[in-house]
């Protein structure tokens, strides 16, 4: 039997951002014993919620709702931006710490991973009470609190890790299956959206226990061969998913973002494309690198994933170049199916230091190469919110996306991307 640990950050861009005003600041008051959330700005009332303290959530915030919205319910409520990089170094600090009981490790997201103990459990004791020190390690090592699930498989580790939060570890064995899982209602499995639960209900199901034992030709005949057959594997526990290890080295580097309702239009589709290509391109000129090939990846509300690339001209580095390929690629590909995860992934990196170009690109290419190399320099040195992109300050503009990586702080108002978004 496999041994699969699943660890969730306990609303971590708050726990995270608490962690480094603390750092920063010991006498800082602490933002996880207060009404608070992160994602948005308190004074014009935009943005939503993208992670929540304790407090809040007893006042009704909700992950995901406007600013303004949390705010009737909550008026002492406290609003502070993302600071993504920040977040982003302490994800990577959990992972350094988790390499330490298995090189098999798969980042599910910015603040979740699984890890497969199967072959080294016995190095470490119980797995019950390896997953605790793991927990309380994590908490006085690197200052934040997680949930840990065990199980079997990937699945049900990670509904483990679901069940009373924050700060504890639960395991759902298979043995457990019909006192856990079953009683939940079915809204709760993994992979059961909101489209999905009204057409279960329609059919008198309700709790998992009835997804588990409804036939599965019903299942089949409303809801389609495939995710028929995935759902009814998982209302009884079943998942064969390995736990895919980290790749050694950097063949590429990507950026995703979940969004926090599905997306079926350019105009704001475009906006999550800019912010996702600027923390692309900001890697690259980090690492000194290049990259010749552009992939957008697209995951609707369904579930399934589709994907178009496009090899470049030259290689490039440039925010700005990888946003319009991008932006062509959208269009090319994507039928406005409506979209809940939009991603951007740069293939064949090169780290040679001259690259081709034609005489009436040059210009411009050094104008972009300077201004975005101006903006690298000002948000490492004032923080990733210092500067913004003009497009991102628009009157209406309204974050409204839960994020897997970049945080996105704005909405274009124009369905034609810009040829050269401004920076502000």
């Amino acid at each position: 039997m496999r041994l699969i640990f699943h660890i969730d950050v306990n609303s971590a861009f708050l726990s995270w951002e608490s962690v480094y005003r603390l750092t920063k600041d010991p006498s800082a008051l602490d933002l996880r014993t207060i009404p608070s959330v992160v994602g948005g700005d308190q004074k014009t009332r935009h943005g939503v919620v993208l992670a929540k303290s304790t407090p809040a959530r007893a006042f009704g915030v909700t992950t995901g709702e406007p600013i303004a919205q949390a705010l009737k319910k909550c008026p002492s409520l406290t609003c502070v931006p993302s600071r993504f990089e920040v977040y982003q170094e302490y994800s990577d600090r959990l992972i350094h710490l988790l390499e330490e009981y298995t090189p098999t490790i798969e980042k599910f997201s910015i603040d979740e991973a699984f890890l497969d103990m199967t072959e080294t459990i016995h190095l470490f004791g119980e797995p019950e009470e390896v997953a605790a020190r793991i927990r309380e390690r994590i908490k006085r090592e690197l200052g934040f609190t997680v949930n840990i699930g065990l199980a079997s498989n990937k699945l049900l580790a990670k509904m483990a890790s679901d069940f009373q939060k924050p700060d504890l570890c639960h395991t759902l064995w298979d043995r457990e299956i019909p006192s856990k899982l079953w009683p939940l209602p079915v809204r709760e499995l993994f992979f059961v959206g909101g489209s999905a639960e009204k057409k279960l209900k329609a059919l008198g199901i309700y709790t998992v226990f009835d997804l588990a034992h409804c036939d599965p030709a019903v299942l089949r005949s409303h809801l389609g061969v495939k995710y028929a057959r995935q759902i009814h594997r998982y209302a009884n526990g079943i998942d064969d998913d390995p736990v895919e290890e980290k790749e050694p080295a950097v063949k590429g580097y990507g950026n995703s973002i979940t969004l926090s309702r599905d997306v079926d239009d350019y105009e704001s589709a475009f906006p999550v494309l800019l912010s996702l290509c600027e923390t692309v391109g900001s890697r690259l000129r980090r690492d000194h690198v290049t990259c010749c090939c552009v992939c957008v990846e697209l995951k609707d509300w369904r579930f399934i994933s589709s994907s178009h690339q496009t090899m470049l001209k030259t290689p490039t580095d440039s925010s700005t170049v990888l946003y319009e390929a991008s932006c062509r690629l959208l269009r090319d590909f994507w039928d406005l199916t409506p979209v809940r995860l939009i991603g951007v992934r740069v293939t064949k990196i090169s780290d040679e230091g001259f690259v081709q170009m034609s005489f009436f690109d040059s210009q411009r290419n050094r104008k972009l190469e300077q201004m975005e190399r101006a903006v690298d320099a000002i948000r490492s040195r004032f923080g990733v919110d210092s500067i913004k992109r003009a497009s991102f300050l628009a009157p209406d503009a309204v974050m409204d996306h839960s994020v897997h990586s970049k945080t996105l702080a704005g909405s274009s108002d124009k369905a034609t991307p810009p040829s050269s978004p401004e920076t502000s």
